[in-house]
């Protein structure tokens, strides 16, 4: 018994076998026993911990001090980081939201395109709308718009849908201020900025080839009509529209900002871009400016991506709120019901960095980094392979992200890698935690219901523009990986 527990903790080869067990327990208790994620992370990082050989005073701390904990410091370290930055873009995408903003973008857009390009005005209301809006919000907001434009255009729905929620797909998977990208960032400790960066460069050629080419394609092919219950009078009817969107089952409630005097355009995307542009603004002082300037040192305090992000916020408040005859009290409230669903995503990612701590207590992610590192493969292909398998198994796009992110960081802090190539390998989590989204995603029910998709043309469609997306996203990751 000794000598197995001695190979058990010591041994790669015993440290892979529980790594191995781990995350295939963790699987179990998801997929077959139904356990909510966060539970199941917990349960597991104790459990290896336990086996793994960690006291019970290092894992849980003692009555008297338990702030140096694994369970403290492994919750603590991530949610710090990045609970400001997911709070405030959700009330910044749900200022928009119920601004009436998406409906501004749309129109202005299909007016731009005409009716033969609607379906790209669509992709790119979804890619624009997406930087602050939660994807299943992008979907409730944006489906009767695209409703309204597949029966004016007498055309598949198929062809306006694919390219709207490619953009929001990508959006979701790939920038900040989504969960995900930010939590892979947190564990990986890269700056957003050049998250930011290396983001749009994966991000867009990977929108342009699932959303644009493909939804053109299977639009062509994949006839679905637009559902009668669903059609409403909106934006585009002669008639001016100041109800809310909701085509019922949105998370969020009815309380909206004014909508008889719809936000323009230019007032849309300068709260849409100016987060991204100061945290951007900031990368670049950090490179181009010398330590002790005063620019850099204003460049670095504004693009603090809760800084920046409070900046948009209190932007919103006032132009899309405040100073169209919204109450305090009102803004208020629609905070308050934004933030209501986050707290499932925090605890989420708080337990996947638990997780995380305790592979590396154990030895667990220094075992795996040697066993990647003397196997040949490239850090970047195991990110996105790990990330792959984990989200084909259990759907979740955060459970996989922040899974892999705990089991590669020993492997990205061993090979020094700079911030580009992190923010590269980040990129590749993300990509692989969108591949194929089928029944045991929540996102892909959505996709059915909302675009009045059976099963099948949902797999034909929706999925194959999920692997598409992810394949190509990573694609270009590896193409910078190998050039930077």
């Amino acid at each position: 018994m000794g000598a197995f527990v001695d190979w058990l903790h010591h041994d790669t080869a015993g440290l892979l076998t529980l790594a191995t067990a781990s995350v295939a327990v963790l699987l179990l208790l998801i997929i077959r026993f139904k356990v909510e994620p966060f539970i199941a992370l917990i349960v597991v990082s104790v459990l290896v911990a336990l086996v793994g050989g960690v006291s019970i005073a290092d894992l849980v701390g003692t009555p008297i001090k338990s702030s140096s904990s694994l369970l403290e410091t492994g919750f603590g370290s991530i949610l710090g980081h990045i609970a400001p930055i997911i709070g405030l873009g959700t009330v910044l995408g749900a200022m928009m939201e119920r601004s009436g903003g998406a409906d501004v973008l749309t129109s202005r857009l299909l007016t731009l395109f005409g009716p033969k390009g609607a379906p790209l005005a669509m992709g790119l209301t979804g890619l624009i709308l997406g930087i602050p809006v939660f994807f299943d919000i992008g979907i409730f907001v944006v489906a009767p718009l695209v409703y309204v434009a597949a029966r004016r255009g007498g055309r598949s729905l198929v062809l306006y849908a694919m390219p709207m929620i490619a953009g929001l797909s990508m959006t979701h998977a790939f920038l900040p201020p989504h969960p995900g990208p930010v939590a892979a960032a947190g564990l990986l400790h890269v700056s957003l900025g050049w998250l930011i960066i290396m983001g749009l460069a994966c991000g867009i050629p990977a929108w342009l080839v699932a959303g644009v080419w493909w939804g053109s394609f299977i639009g062509r092919r994949i006839h679905v009509e637009v559902p009668e219950d669903m059609v409403a009078s909106g934006p585009f009817e002669d008639e001016p529209d100041d109800r809310s969107l909701d085509t019922g089952g949105s998370s969020t409630a009815t309380t909206t900002l004014p909508r008889h005097r719809p936000p323009s355009l230019a007032l849309i995307n300068l709260i849409i871009l100016a987060p991204m542009v100061l945290i951007l603004g900031a990368t670049v002082g950090t490179i181009a400016l010398p330590d002790g300037s005063r620019l850099r040192s204003v460049l670095l305090f504004l693009g603090t991506p809760a800084i920046a992000l409070t900046i948009a916020v209190l932007l919103a408040m006032y132009l899309l709120g405040i100073r169209r005859g919204t109450t305090v009290s009102e803004l208020g409230e629609i905070t308050g019901e934004s933030l209501k669903p986050i707290g499932m995503i925090l605890l989420v990612v708080g337990a996947g960095s638990f997780f995380g701590a305790v592979l590396r207590a154990t030895g667990v992610g220094d075992a795996l980094a040697h066993s990647l590192t003397a196997g040949g493969m490239p850090v970047i292909l195991a990110a996105y392979l790990i990330s792959c398998a984990l989200r084909l198994a259990q759907g979740s796009a955060t459970v996989a992200i922040v899974t892999t992110a705990g089991i590669i960081e020993p492997l990205v802090t061993a090979g020094g890698f700079g911030q580009a190539q992190v923010a590269l390998i980040v990129i590749a989590v993300s990509a692989g935690s969108i591949i194929a989204s089928h029944v045991n995603d929540g996102g892909f029910w959505i996709v059915a219901r909302y675009f009045n998709m059976s099963v099948k043309d949902t797999l034909k469609t929706w999925t194959t523009l999920e692997t598409i997306l992810s394949v190509v996203g990573f694609a270009a990751a590896g193409l910078l990986w190998v050039l930077i």
